[in-house]
């Protein structure tokens, strides 16, 4: 269909993007990668998450959560 766009699913996201998909607060989440439990790729000053580890990290905290 003409004007109809596809939307690409991102291959990285910032903290405040995760944050707004997820609700989990931006503190959260820096608490989580300073412990080692999100895995994060810096660019300069940017820091990432690439697709693949948010949903490594958002699978294992389901798993804890069924214990």
């Amino acid at each position: 269909m003409i004007g109809v766009m596809e939307q690409k699913e991102k291959m990285a996201y910032s903290v405040a993007e995760i944050s707004e998909l997820t609700t989990l607060s931006k503190a959260f989440l820096r608490n989580e990668i300073r412990a080692g439990h999100l895995k994060i790729k810096r660019f300069g000053a940017r820091v990432c998450v690439l697709n693949a580890d948010l949903q490594n990290y958002l699978n294992k905290g389901e798993t804890n959560e069924q214990k």
